[in-house]
């Protein structure tokens, strides 16, 4: 006679024995490296997001709370801390946070105008009538409390074509100017006069030269750094030289930037590979290092070729070299190996040439994960792997202080025994590493 009085072990997608989370954990992996909606090589976009949606009242608000904000603040996405908080304001048991945490984790204008979009997404019938649908009065405080923080620029900067429009927010919220000043401001905003921002898409729109445009927007520091990484190739082409943008390089910040945007610029402007890559470096100048010894496995295997989106052409195994090249530069002594079906040892090299051995190092194939780690894994050595957690066989408990970064999103992860868990393809991954072992 069949029965389903069964035990159901969990299995990563590719078959291998997968570890039980609580719902914190489960809530934090599908967070951290979560790029909303975007289909991932082994899960859809919708169901991320739905497990995100699930586990939001499972978990406490506090807890909730904190982790939109670390996904905010230190893995620097945008859009799935928007979806936490909307999930928050569902439940009563979490709405009284949701103020404090939506104004934390509003951080440019548009995001303002995203939150309501995300609020109503799943309302029913076109826009108009979605906008009926009322806002909850904590999110419309904490809606209001973040949109007073941005000043004319920032507003005109983000103030875009769409269902939701930054003025709409201003509506809905009743928020209150703190001053005359910024009164004057919402009220062009409103009127449809805010002067444009002098943004290098406006500059260009507009038939100005382009070569010309660049110099003066660097010259005044008016290039951010992700639009400055983003525009390396348009600027060579206008013919902006050489010197110029390897001194913007040199001079922007890079507290926002994630390690594998360099990577990204790289592949585009790859003439500029000597003055990226000290960029790359000066992001973590003054590091404190991991002491000791360290192993560094990286996964090459075929999941990990998967796009981080469809609006990107950057992939899983470049986030993890970028942390990978990061991890290097702090380590006082290293090694580095990669693992896909076999395992693969690889020189101690610095910056993209270590990028370039990683993703050359053997054939991207499966995930033998738990072989690698019974290679490579030994006692008193700190053992770092950087994968999407997707193995074919069972993985074993660390030897020594193992931590598992994994830079997918998907709901089920490896390893037995006491592997610290890391989630997400921030800089501050390591950061974390060196303070927990600091007690």
């Amino acid at each position: 006679m069949a029965t389903i009085n069964k035990t159901k072990t969990p299995r990563t997608h590719e078959g291998g024995k997968a570890r039980a989370f609580t719902p914190e954990q489960e809530l934090r992996r599908a967070l951290m490296s979560c790029m909303l909606w975007e289909d991932q090589f082994y899960e859809d976009g919708v169901a991320i997001a739905q497990r995100i949606a699930a586990l939001t009242p499972k978990v406490k608000a506090e807890a909730v709370a904190a982790l939109a904000i670390e996904a905010r603040e230190d893995m620097k996405l945008r859009h799935a801390p928007l979806l936490i908080v909307r999930e928050m304001a569902r439940h009563e048991t979490h709405r009284a946070l949701v103020a404090d945490t939506l104004e934390r984790v509003i951080q440019r204008p548009d995001e303002l105008s995203e939150f309501l979009a995300i609020y109503w997404a799943d309302a029913l019938g076109p826009m108009q009538q979605r906008k009926k649908a009322a806002v909850s009065a904590q999110a419309k405080k904490g809606l209001a409390r973040a949109f007073a923080k941005f000043d004319a620029y920032e507003l005109a900067k983000y103030d875009r074509d769409g269902a939701v429009r930054l003025r709409d927010v201003l509506f809905i919220t009743h928020a209150k100017p703190k001053d005359n000043a910024q009164e004057k401001v919402w009220k062009a905003l409103i009127d449809g006069t805010l002067a444009p921002a002098d943004t290098w898409e406006v500059a260009l729109s507009g038939g100005a030269d382009k070569k010309q445009t660049f110099e003066r927007l660097i010259a005044d520091k008016k290039l951010g750094a992700l639009a400055l990484l983003r525009n390396l190739r348009g600027m060579q082409i206008a013919g902006v030289s050489k010197k110029t943008i390897a001194k913007a390089l040199q001079d922007m910040k890079t507290d926002r930037v994630l390690p594998y945007r360099f990577i990204a610029a790289a592949q585009h402007a790859p003439d500029l590979e000597p003055e990226l890559e000290q960029a790359m470096f000066a992001s973590i100048k003054g590091h404190a290092k991991l002491k000791g010894k360290t192993r560094l496995l990286v996964d090459v295997s075929g999941s990990m070729d998967a796009a981080m989106s469809s609006r990107s052409e950057m992939r899983r195994i470049d986030a993890a070299c970028g942390l990978a090249v990061l991890a290097r530069e702090i380590a006082e002594e290293v090694e580095i190996y990669t693992f896909s079906n076999g395992v693969a040892k690889i020189a101690p090299r610095r910056g993209f040439a270590l990028r370039d051995a990683i993703v050359a190092s053997q054939p991207h194939l499966g995930t033998m994960l738990g072989k690698a780690i019974s290679e490579v894994d030994h006692k008193g050595v700190r053992l770092i792997v950087f994968t999407d957690e997707q193995a074919h066989d069972v993985v074993p408990a660390p030897k020594g202080m193992g931590y598992m970064v994994n830079v997918a999103s998907h709901q089920h992860g490896v390893g037995f025994g006491d592997w610290r868990r890391v989630n997400g393809f921030s800089e501050k991954i390591l950061d974390w590493i060196i303070a927990s072992e600091q007690g």
